[in-house]
């Protein structure tokens, strides 16, 4: 199983967007947030990292989940 760990930025709404991210021990720094849309249950968040890949990520925002996941990858 992947594991993902997402560290983002906290502004006055707190933790708004990803800046830097871990999948399986490899870090990825966020270059761009290209962009963010919200579903029922969850923001989405499409980056571009330091190494040129874009990159989905999935944040899960109900009372029982406040957990990550990675949607999609497509190298540069």
């Amino acid at each position: 199983r992947m594991t993902l760990r997402v560290e983002c930025y906290s502004g006055w709404k707190g933790e708004e967007r990803p800046v830097r991210f871990e999948i399986d021990g490899h870090q990825h720094v966020v270059e761009e947030v290209l962009d963010q849309w919200h579903g029922t249950d969850a923001t989405f968040f499409k980056v571009r990292s330091d190494g040129g890949n874009f990159y989905v990520l999935r944040r899960a925002m109900s009372p029982q989940d406040d957990s990550w996941s990675l949607e999609s990858f497509r190298r540069s």
